[in-house]
Order: C-alpha cells, then structure tokens, then sequence
C-alpha cells in the first residue's frame, strides 16, 4: 500500500500543488509556515475524512474560497484507486472512491491505512486524557468500521441525554423520558468499550519488547485501561448516579471519560516519569502502532512523520528508522542534514517554500 499522487485545490496556503511520491522515502524540507505539515494533513483527511489537528472543514479551505478539493491516487495489493474529497464551507463534504460517490464515510475506511506521528505525539503521556482517548479513537476508526459506527452513535446519544438533562433542571416532568437514552448510551457505550480494551490488550503484547529494547533493557513498560466503568457495571452505575448527572446537567459516567496509563517499572510515567521517560514511552507506543496496524490488515500502513525527528535524540531516531525501511513514509524536516548523517535511503526530496513545491 501506497500513495502515488497528491492534488489539492485551495487548500490551506496552496492555490493548486500537484506531488508524486516514491513507495519508500519521501522528505518535504523548509522553514516553518510554509506548508510542509498542510500537504500530510491532506494525505490524512483523504484517509480519514478528518484533520489530525482537529481543524473544521471551513477552516481548511484556503481564505477567500469557498471550496477545496483532495484528489488522493493509491496503490493497494497492486490495484489503482483515486480518492476525491470535496470540502465546502456550507455543506458536508463530499467524497468519492474510483469516481463513485459514496454514502457514509465507513466506506472509506480499511482503503488508506495512515499513521500520522508529529511532536504533539511526544506529549500524549503527559497531556490530559482526552489526548488519549483522541489517540485510540483515530486508530480504532481507521481499523474498524463497526466501532466509528458505534462510536459516533454513542457520541450522539450521550449529546442528547445531556441536552435533556439540562431540560430537567427546568422541567421535572421529562425525568420519565430518561430511561430511553440510558438505555441506548449503555448498549453503545458497552460496545466501545469492549473495542478499545481488545485494541490495548493487542498494543500491550507488542510495546513491552519495543520499550525494553528502547531503553537497553532497563524499563518494562504495561498500557493500562483506565474505564471510566466497566461494561458489566455501566448500567447499574448511570441508574446509581443519576442525581450527580441532574447536579451537573451532564452524564459522568461512560466511556467518553476513559484513559489510558504507562506503567514503567510499576510507576505511573505521567506523573512520575521524566521527560526522556515519557518521550520514550510515546516511541514505544507509535512502533507498536505500526506493527499492529501491520499485522491487522496484513500489509504496510502510509508513515507521515510531521518535523518529528529533530525532537528524537540520535538513538531513538536510530529505533524509529529501523521500523519504517520497508514502508512508505513522508517526512516534513527543516533541513535534511540528519538524514544523510543516518545514512537513510531517500528516494525523493521536495524543497516548500510558501505554498510552492520543488522537486531537488
């Protein structure tokens, strides 16, 4: 699996860029602003439908416009596809597999594997749980059509019970209507929930020999499920604390609350760890990304490395090369210095300055 050919129309700080990509190595070099980081975001939506940054649709499109357009060419176990996306600011986008239209966006999905690595991803140990739910949420999604579909009806489903506990507090009458949404939170909710535990249990049983290797074999690293509930218990719990939902006029209990923890060594890497420790940690967890997601779809996801290395020291670059020789990567660097020093076969090289793409 790869990605031949990128075309974008007023997107982000790009009238129109038309760039091929070699199956292997790919750098995309400049100062900051320029662009470099627009071109994976596109990549990623094509794939995904969403932006890795979490933009909105209107905030993609180029200013003054009213449109973008992605056109996305792959190639999949030795077949063509062309990916059309088309963004508008007053409506829903738009998106079409080999010139047909489709109808829901799961039939999107399983078509481009992506996994998207930038300095941010350094700071998920540390950053707050939402991060980590964010984290598994986009992988699961690209990995399962049934859990996006799962998950955005319980995202719906708890926005509507907490709209109607808010009507409560000003009509008590509605109370009787509760029992309907508890009842499908808890069937969707338990669903989510059962997902991201298999998910974690498969990342487990590859990141505690990726993290001994990392640090020589002094650190055993453990990914902990955090439940905010439990799926056996979650609908005892929601009856058993309603009044604190009433109080708060929002649901407190569910999976929209979960987390995940790093364990090093039997202590808690977000709040005891340092900051080498936690970026290690991150490291650990992107590699093992990758060979899950390898073993899952039994071929190799698309790299987009986002200006990632010049925060890595020198063997954790090491570590990270090793991993991605035989899959395609895109990598965003201000200077590619560091890669001839590493001694990686670069197959292209594109030089962005202000929206404007040049091939070296």
């Amino acid at each position: 699996m790869y990605v031949e050919s990128l075309n974008i129309n007023n997107y982000r700080n790009y009238d129109e860029l038309f760039i091929t990509f070699d199956k292997n190595t790919n750098i995309l070099y400049g100062d900051n602003a320029q662009g470099k980081t627009n071109i994976l975001e596109s990549i990623y939506m094509a794939a995904t439908t969403k932006s890795h940054r979490g933009s909105k649709d209107r905030e993609i499109i180029k200013i003054g416009e009213e449109e973008s357009h992605i056109r996305l060419c792959i190639k999949k176990s030795d077949i063509s596809h062309r990916i059309d996306m088309h963004l508008r600011k007053s409506k829903n986008k738009g998106v079409a597999i080999d010139g047909l239209p489709i109808r829901r966006t799961t039939e999107l999905f399983g078509l481009l594997n992506v996994i998207f690595f930038s300095p941010e991803d350094l700071s998920i140990i540390k950053n707050g749980p939402s991060e980590r739910r964010r984290f598994l949420d986009l992988e699961l999604c690209q990995l399962s059509r049934l859990y996006y579909q799962n998950l955005s009806s319980y995202s719906k489903i708890l926005n509507q019970r907490n709209n109607l506990l808010k009507q409560i507090a000003y009509n008590k009458s509605l109370m009787d209507t509760l029992d309907v949404w508890n009842m499908q939170l808890v069937d969707y909710g338990r669903k989510v929930i059962k997902e991201r535990q298999n998910f974690i249990t498969m990342l487990n049983d590859l990141i505690g020999e990726i993290h001994l290797k990392l640090t020589s074999g002094k650190e055993k690293l453990e990914i902990i499920y955090d439940k905010n509930v439990g799926e056996d218990e979650f609908e005892q719990v929601l009856s058993d604390k309603v009044h604190v939902d009433l109080n708060y006029m929002s649901t407190q209990t569910g999976p929209h609350r979960d987390d995940i923890m790093f364990i090093i060594n039997g202590i808690d890497a977000r709040r005891f760890g340092s900051q080498g420790q936690q970026r290690t940690v991150a490291l650990s967890l992107k590699i093992a990304e990758i060979k899950l997601v390898k073993n899952i779809i039994n071929d190799n996801p698309i790299l987009l490395l986002d200006d990632v290395m010049s925060e890595l020291d020198s063997s954790r670059r090491e570590a990270l090369l090793e991993e991605i020789k035989d899959i395609q990567t895109i990598i965003t660097c201000t200077g590619y210095d560091d890669f001839i020093k590493e001694q990686v076969v670069i197959n292209n090289v594109y030089h962005v300055i202000n929206g404007t793409v040049t091939k070296i």
